[in-house]
């Protein structure tokens, strides 16, 4: 890996490292995290799902929005490496343009799940957004709905806002130091993510619909480069999205899944109170977390996991 001194921080996922002054090495670990802990068992080969998958999205995606992608072949990391630090970043990488991060989780919903139906059980609406009477758990949306979060310290939760609270947070954001954003150009700039988040939405909604995958819901990281709104961290992968299985979709209650609902299931069936240290994974949890990756991987690309782990290659079919 890249020298010490390059180092920035570790997420709960991906860890940062400088090159340069205006770029970034983003690599993405097998580590899971779950109800915002990162739990003491990883996942075999999790973080090259996730970058494979962002990749195949950034590069569909870039007529909506730039993105923070500049290479991924190892071999374009400049120096501090040695061969078999390059050989393990194969796969798993990312050299982006640094980028302010908007601080919001961009949240879109397109189905009734998770914190959503919890809400909407509460109050009848997510994110101040008035939803229908009587609706089921995972029933689909009448039209999707941004539902934007707070952005919490790791271990603690995300906390859904709505959408003149992430005004007043942009609002109050410095993005160049001291030179606050002001109210105007926050709405501005909020009209603007919500916007580019439906139409991510719309075209991973369709393109999964096609892999017989439904998008329940995902969330987006965006930033600014030079004033310039783009698409940062992953895109519609399993540890960002809910994606269920169409063919067994049945509203009314939870769905067969190719994420790590997994793993909460299994969680959730555990004498554990969702702190930390969270407990190990048993070997057919960790097994089944890792087909359904991959599978979400498979089905969405079209590629082989196999192949990609070799040569780090999607197929030549989606490389248009």
């Amino acid at each position: 890996m890249l020298t010490a001194d390059r180092f920035i921080r570790s997420g709960k996922v991906r860890d940062l490292y400088a090159v340069g002054e205006d770029r970034l090495l983003l690599v993405a670990s097998d580590r899971l995290s779950a109800f915002d802990v990162v739990l003491p068992t990883a996942i075999p080969d999790k973080g090259r799902v996730l970058t494979g998958l962002s990749r195949f999205w950034f590069d569909r995606t870039g007529s909506i929005i730039p993105n923070h992608v500049i290479a991924t072949d190892p071999a374009s990391v400049p120096d501090g490496m040695d061969a078999d630090a390059r050989e393990e970043l194969r796969g798993r990488m990312l050299l982006c343009r640094r980028a302010i991060v908007l601080p919001i989780e961009i949240v879109v919903r397109g189905y009734l799940s998770g914190s959503g139906w919890k809400e909407y059980r509460s109050n009848g609406a997510i994110c101040g957004e008035a939803l229908p009477p009587g609706l089921r758990e995972s029933d689909r949306l009448p039209e999707p709905i941004l539902t934007p979060a707070t952005k919490a310290p790791l271990g603690e939760h995300d906390i859904n806002i709505d959408f003149d609270s992430v005004v007043e947070l942009l609002a109050d954001w410095p993005p160049n130091g001291d030179d606050w954003l002001g109210r105007d150009a926050a709405r501005a700039l909020a009209d603007r993510v919500r916007d580019v988040a439906l139409r991510l939405y719309e075209v991973g909604s369709e393109t999964c619909a096609a892999a017989g995958i439904l998008l329940a819901d995902t969330k987006f990281e965006m930033g600014l480069v030079d004033g310039q709104l783009i698409l940062v961290d992953e895109v519609m992968t399993p540890d960002s999205s809910r994606f269920w299985d169409a063919a067994a979709y049945e509203p009314g209650g939870t769905q067969a899944s190719f994420d790590k609902q997994f793993v909460r299931d299994w969680l959730e069936r555990q004498p554990w109170d969702k702190t930390d240290p969270g407990p190990a994974l048993p070997l057919e949890v960790v097994a089944g977390t890792r087909a359904r990756y991959v599978e979400a991987f498979e089905r969405i690309t079209g590629a082989s996991f196999e192949r990609y782990l070799r040569e780090d290659l999607l197929a030549p079919e989606v490389q248009a």
